[in-house]
């Protein structure tokens, strides 16, 4: 089977990628426009893909194609329904980056609480070097141990955030659906949980359900020491709305690792945010310690071979 990898160049060149004996040939493109895809994916058996979209108009337009195999969690970059009614697979990799987004969340959550950034930042200008004391303790330093964190999502992600959590001596809650009828055993309500949480992170799919899940209203019932934390999807929460909760103290902190748009172009709302000292804006980097990208193409492969023994 010939393998075209749409978008290579989005892995590091030091992710070792070893491909299944059922690829015989390969092309990798570092990556590919939208006006390319048709031409790259004509012989293919199998498409990889990242990030680059394969629509329908694309999979219409080859008869080859067998599988696409998409190199990270999410699939809404295919056309899912295209590809069932053209009886293509279409394939995910799940579980890779349970440690890396985890910890992400929490060195974003640490470096607000203690204000790591303007310290290291003074420190640079040379003020510790001007002080009159040993220190000098211009930004309020908070411990985690006995606050309350909020988690929406329950799955492994959220599973492991719970279990660093603990470790910190911090209280967890597990936040129901909003708008629920009903509160599942081990969740706490909605609107409660805001109201509770001294610290929110997010760690749920971005669906019609989900979508601007945090607004202007959720802001309103948040504690004004609340750290806002997403390092799930871009969507969850109105951007515009948490500028104005950043800017308007309704909220104290926020720590993010994604956006509606990327990437994040420089007149983004969350662009001008990065100028408060009170918000942390990564790109979209908490997936991809070196271990977690390997273990992603690691377990790619081997549903490619996996899907090529079943197809035989």
């Amino acid at each position: 089977m010939k393998a075209v990898f749409l978008d290579r160049g989005s892995f590091p060149k030091s992710v070792n990628l070893v491909y299944p004996e059922c690829i015989t040939q390969v092309v990798e493109f570092e990556n590919t426009r939208a006006d390319e895809v048709i031409q790259r994916i004509q012989d293919a058996d199998v498409v990889l893909t990242n990030k680059v979209v394969v629509d329908r108009a694309a999979i219409e337009s080859t008869s080859a194609l067998k599988l696409v195999q998409v190199m990270a969690t999410g699939t809404n970059n295919v056309d899912k329904l295209a590809c069932e009614e053209n009886a293509i697979a279409v394939q995910n990799v799940e579980g890779y980056s349970g440690i890396s987004v985890p910890e992400h969340t929490f060195s974003l959550l640490l470096a607000l609480r203690r204000n790591l950034v303007s310290y290291l930042d003074d420190v640079k200008k040379g003020h510790w070097a001007k002080s009159e004391y040993f220190c000098f303790l211009d930004y309020p330093i908070q411990d985690l141990a006995n606050t309350t964190m909020a988690i929406f999502g329950k799955g492994n992600l959220g599973q492991k955030v719970a279990n660093i959590a603990a470790a910190f001596s911090m209280k967890v809650l597990f936040v129901e659906h909003k708008n629920a009828t009903t509160v599942r055993p081990g969740y706490t309500e909605f609107q409660q949980a805001l109201k509770l949480a001294d610290v929110i992170t997010l760690h749920c799919p971005l669906t019609d359900n989900t979508a601007n899940m945090l607004s202007y209203d959720e802001f309103k019932m948040m504690k004004p020491n609340c750290v806002l934390l997403n390092t799930g999807r871009g969507g969850l929460v109105n951007e515009d709305a948490l500028v104005d909760a950043l800017t308007t103290h309704k909220i104290a902190a926020a720590g993010f690792d994604v956006a509606t748009q990327e990437p994040m172009p420089v007149d983004h709302p969350l662009q001008k945010l990065t100028e408060l000292p009170n918000f942390l804006l990564t790109p979209h980097v908490a997936w991809a310690s070196a271990e977690a990208m390997q273990s992603l193409v690691d377990i790619g492969m081997n549903k490619i071979k996996q899907f090529s023994e079943v197809a035989q």
